[in-house]
């Protein structure tokens, strides 16, 4: 039996930035954290041994003056920022480049057409209601962004009026595409001459992880997807697992193996040459998926005949 990690999954680089100013952050004293680092609780506990305290943003308004929080690679709304400057709290900024990037084009967009009172502009953002990075994007309007999150959601816009869409950083590349796609069909529908300016706003870096981790998962004869029960996009991900490889099972730690042995040690004892991947989100630590991959080679040992 052999049993391979995918060398391409693990954390995106925003994620491992995060993570090393946290540890680096943690050398100098007292540290808190708004919202998990990282959407796995394996990840996250590790840090907390480390000291790294998390709080949430009813936390960051009761914090004493002086402390200091850092904020992880989602990014965070301008509100945050204002809270904390009130506060004389000190802010470890930890936002992705890439999430950066974006929240000062969206911020850019808002400023320079929010005055157009004859034809009030929509800036649209394709991704998840409620994930961290899409609560901060839409703070750089003032929260009056429309999040959809599919094409099914198109009545949520007024035809009438310009669209600026954008995306969430890790959203389906295939998924905005079909939304410019349904939009401009929709623009012509209504005999509209409104202007829609798409702007792809995907991480590139992440998007390709979808052909490449398919791939993976076709090589394999069982694939075991480690991720956090908090991720979306290990859920997602996974998914994209099972397209390719049916034999694709989700954990979230090494013990949850354990569950399957049997399955396994009755695939070892009729195929020697069984392959065995082990992947995971950009939030999976590499070390997790490497005592999952210790796990799995202590159940061979336990089924080799002696």
């Amino acid at each position: 039996m052999s049993i391979d990690i995918d060398i391409n999954s693990g954390f995106c680089f925003g994620v491992t930035r995060a993570i090393t100013t946290a540890e680096s952050e943690l050398s100098k004293g007292s540290l808190y954290c708004l919202g998990d680092i990282v959407h796995n609780g394996q990840e996250v506990a590790r840090l907390e041994k480390l000291g790294l305290q998390t709080i949430d943003n009813d936390d960051l308004r009761t914090l004493p003056s002086h402390s200091r929080v850092l904020l992880r690679a989602h990014g965070e709304p301008p509100s945050t920022y204002w809270i904390a400057e009130r506060r004389g709290i000190e802010i470890i900024d930890a936002t992705c480049p890439v999430v950066r990037k974006l929240q000062e084009r969206i911020r850019a967009c808002y400023e320079l057409h929010r005055t157009d009172e004859a034809l009030p502009p929509q800036i649209v953002i394709y991704g998840k209601p409620g994930h961290a990075e899409v609560i901060g994007l839409q703070g750089q309007t003032n929260n009056t962004a429309i999040v959809i999150e599919s094409v099914d959601q198109l009545d949520r816009l007024d035809f009438s009026r310009p669209i600026y869409l954008f995306s969430q950083t890790t959203k389906s590349v295939e998924g905005f595409k079909a939304l410019v796609e349904a939009i401009s069909s929709q623009i012509i529908n209504h005999k509209s001459q409104i202007a829609l300016e798409a702007h792809d706003t995907i991480c590139r870096n992440v998007a390709n992880r979808v052909a490449q981790l398919q791939d993976f998962a076709r090589a394999n004869d069982i694939v075991f997807f480690v991720g956090g029960i908090k991720s979306s996009n290990a859920r997602v991900l996974y998914k994209n697992c099972v397209e390719v490889n049916p034999n694709t099972i989700f954990i979230s730690s090494p013990d949850e193996i354990t569950n399957h042995e049997s399955k396994i040690i009755n695939h070892i004892s009729t195929n020697p040459d069984l392959k065995i991947g082990i992947c995971g989100a950009t939030s999976t630590p590499l070390w997790l998926m490497e005592q999952c991959r210790d796990r799995l080679i202590d159940l061979q040992a336990s089924a080799m005949p002696e």
